[in-house]
């Protein structure tokens, strides 16, 4: 359950950002299946992570303010901010993550601090994977 949660949230991540460029290609859904190892799955999660730097590093304010339609919500339409898109992909992921560090108390281990104001507080370390 967690490696299948640990992929949605990163499919999920890639979804919004297809979801905020320019959505010339197609968006591949991939599954839990084709991350068969922690390894690979760790691979697929830092290519997210890296796909995210790119688009940071160019994208601009007024990019940012842009309405878009969000394609898997079609009755009612929803148009909303690229902002405000990043910042949903952003709860989702947290919220997942949560669900994540409960299963891992439940089997006994010790999931990392998430909080944000303690990164704040810690002077916003550099992530431990790179």
């Amino acid at each position: 359950m967690l490696r299948h949660r640990l992929h949605h949230i990163h499919m999920v991540q890639r979804a919004f950002l297809w979801a905020v460029g320019d959505r010339a290609a197609a968006l591949t859904v991939t599954t839990p299946a084709e991350y068969p190892s922690l390894a690979a799955l760790k691979q697929y999660a830092r290519g997210t992570h890296d796909a995210f730097d790119q688009f940071f590093a160019g994208v601009s304010d007024a990019r940012l303010e842009e309405r878009i339609a969000m394609p898997w919500f079609t009755d009612p339409p929803l148009s909303i901010t690229v902002t405000e898109a990043l910042t949903q992909c952003a709860m989702h992921s947290h919220y997942h993550r949560g669900q994540n560090a409960t299963r891992l108390r439940e089997l006994g281990g010790e999931p990392p601090l998430t909080d944000l104001i303690a990164w704040y507080w810690k002077g916003r370390p550099a992530p431990a994977w790179t």
